[in-house]
């Protein structure tokens, strides 16, 4: 018997990720032996506040939810579009907290990013030094290519743990020209190797590495990782870069829109509580200026919050010019064509 949707959205946590289905036949995979999932990273004493907050307060439209599983059954990364502050990053934290992925692995794009940088990293350098202060001292060298390679986020996500891992691959349309058609590989085949750690695996066929975000180590065979539960993926997107046909047709494809008011609203309340009035009058403003340039939800968050904390200090006039300064538009030559026409918040 198999569950849809296995993501409700409803920010509570269960375990309805038992009853997902088989993946298709093409999205199979049979690394091993399985890893159980880490703590839970959404409620843990271990997750930071921000992120706690963040998967409990996330609300997911009915789009998203359907996209979420759809990407879930079908084994593929979930390409996430949209304008700033739309919730894109913290929809990985939701999905996680509710079906208990386990701590998200975080993977920051830009320019210069690599892939390797998401699979692993290997310092070369402390090795050598580890080795010219071995042989000066009667201690054996510490020479071990495990001691000096870690696994990056992408590279944790892969392992064959027993539930999916949540990845979110933030900013992706920032990156490298060539990073989405490296990632497609990988991504496809659900595996990678280490080729420092192929090439020492005749003598030394297994190695502990340690994991992404923790000082856990895991077991790696051959220097080869392949996952046994596809991770939940998702790439973020400002629209910034058009990716490749053949990448793009791998991906399920989800764009946030603006919120509408009554989601708006939704979204103030589960961060803030009740609305007073003068939390409803910003967010009347803030509708109506988005209308002529961008802004971000997380902008409309903090002026609320200030009104709400310093507000009672401060007049009307200063009340107002203080929510004004703090929604500037987010296209800079915008938001300097607003202010040259005095356009007041």
């Amino acid at each position: 018997m198999s569950l849809w949707p296995v993501y409700t959205g409803t920010s509570e946590p269960h375990d309805g990720i038992e009853l997902l289905p088989p993946p298709p036949p093409w999205r199979a995979f049979d690394g091993g032996p399985a890893l159980p999932i880490p703590l839970d990273g959404g409620d843990s004493a271990a997750a930071s506040p921000d992120r706690r907050h963040r998967a409990r307060t996330y609300l997911a439209t009915d789009e998203a939810v359907q996209l979420v599983n759809a990407a879930l059954y079908l084994r593929r990364p979930l390409l996430v579009t949209g304008p700033p502050g739309s919730g894109k990053s913290s929809l990985p934290y939701s999905v996680a907290r509710e079906l208990g992925l386990g701590p998200v692995l975080r993977w920051n794009i830009t320019s210069r990013t690599t892939l390797r940088e998401g699979l692993y990293h290997y310092d070369p350098l402390s090795r050598l030094y580890a080795a010219g202060r071995g042989s000066s001292h009667e201690d054996p060298p510490d020479t071990e290519v495990q001691d000096h390679l870690r696994l990056g986020p992408l590279g944790t996500a892969l392992l064959p743990y027993e539930r999916p891992r949540a990845l979110l691959i933030d900013e992706f349309d920032k990156s490298d020209l060539d990073l989405p058609n490296d990632l497609l590989n990988v991504l496809e085949e659900g595996q990678y190797e280490i080729p420092e750690l192929v090439r020492v695996a005749q003598r030394a066929p297994s190695a502990r590495v340690m994991v992404d975000g923790t000082s856990d180590h895991v077991r790696v065979n051959e220097g080869r990782v392949r996952c046994r539960a596809f991770p939940f993926v998702v790439l973020t997107s400002n629209g910034e870069q058009e990716f490749p046909p053949a990448f793009l047709r791998r991906c399920v494809h989800l764009t946030l829109r603006r919120p509408s008011r009554d989601h708006l609203e939704s979204i103030v309340r589960a961060h803030l509580g009740e609305l007073d009035e003068y939390a409803a009058e910003l967010i009347d403003r803030f509708l109506e200026r988005q209308v002529m340039g961008e802004l971000a939800t997380d902008q409309l968050l903090n002026a609320i919050y200030l009104a709400g904390t310093a507000g009672p200090e401060l007049d009307a006039v200063s009340r107002d010019a203080l929510a004004e300064r703090l929604l500037p538009y987010l296209n800079a030559a915008q938001d300097g064509r607003v202010r040259d026409e005095s356009d007041v918040f």
